[in-house]
């Protein structure tokens, strides 16, 4: 136990996603099944979000429809789960600004957002560019780039420029930067003491499975960064040893938000609509929502 409970609520899912997106080079290896989800926190005073997944409206809706995503549920019913609703959300931390991790800012109305401020910044330079480079932005709905802009005119974005310890007690952020995007960055939750024994990263979208992280091979493990970066791939390595490092060589304390195979690790259920909440972390005298 200790000051944050911590769940993965996943809010739809692909049956087709391509592995070469998953696994850098795994060209022709055909498809998986890719869970969405985003991740829930909540402690003393506090009920964070790590990102919000998309609207199911518009662009989002066609765009997500088009990659072969669906079974999208809403925040109000996903967080239902855990009896939050979207108007509890305090702090949301905004891993990277694709559409399917930033794209439901508008669904959470008393929230504060966080952001690298290289992230926001490098996708409306992205947007700028001639027709030609749009592949640039081939991950991200404009739209949502413009609601973070208003965010920011409404007073409830911070751009966060590297490092930044103790956003809120115990939660740090760090950045990788020109890696999966301009400004990714992942989500450090120290429940207690501060112990890598106690220490989860929310890894965003650095990893989207552990076999990221050991090539699916435990005893001699190799860092195999997943297909798709605006930035290096090289950078992507570094991020993935940085965050190891972090929980003392822990893999397991890596939560990567599209992985199937969580409930292998963590207490797990499938509620009425098909969708996994995984229960990483239970905060002093928070029930359990899966058992």
């Amino acid at each position: 136990m200790g000051r944050y409970s911590i769940w993965v609520l996943e809010y739809a899912c692909s049956d087709t996603h391509p592995v070469s997106a998953t696994f850098y080079g795994a060209h022709n290896e055909g498809t998986l099944k890719l869970p969405f989800a985003y991740v829930l926190i909540k402690g003393p005073g506090i009920v964070a979000m790590v990102d919000v997944g998309y609207n199911n409206v518009g662009f989002a809706k066609d765009f997500a429809a088009s990659i072969g995503v669906g079974g999208w549920h809403s925040p109000q019913e996903v967080l239902g789960e855990c009896d939050v609703s979207p108007e509890d959300v305090t702090h949301v931390f905004l891993t990277h600004a694709h559409f399917d991790h930033a794209g439901g800012t508008a669904l959470f109305p008393n929230a504060r957002f966080f952001i690298q401020e290289r992230e926001l910044t490098g996708w409306v330079a992205a947007m700028a560019l001639p027709r030609r480079f749009r592949t640039l932005t081939g991950g991200i709905d404009p739209g949502d780039v413009i609601r973070l802009v208003e965010l920011a005119k409404d007073g409830r974005l911070t751009t966060v420029t590297g490092a930044q310890q103790d956003v809120v007690p115990g939660i740090d952020l760090h950045p990788a930067f020109d890696s999966h995007t301009p400004g990714s960055q992942y989500v450090v939750v120290r429940n207690s003491g501060g112990s890598s024994e106690d220490v989860f990263v929310l890894a965003g979208d650095l990893i989207y499975k552990y076999e990221n992280l050991n090539d699916g091979n435990e005893a001699d493990p190799a860092y195999v960064p997943v297909g798709l970066a605006t930035g290096s791939q090289w950078n992507l390595v570094f991020a993935c040893d940085e965050m190891l490092r972090k929980v003392g060589g822990n893999e397991k304390r890596i939560v990567p938000m599209h992985e199937s195979r969580l409930a292998e690790f963590y207490p797990s259920r499938i509620n009425q609509h098909g969708l996994q909440i995984t229960e990483i972390a239970l905060g002093d005298g928070e029930p359990s929502r899966v058992s």
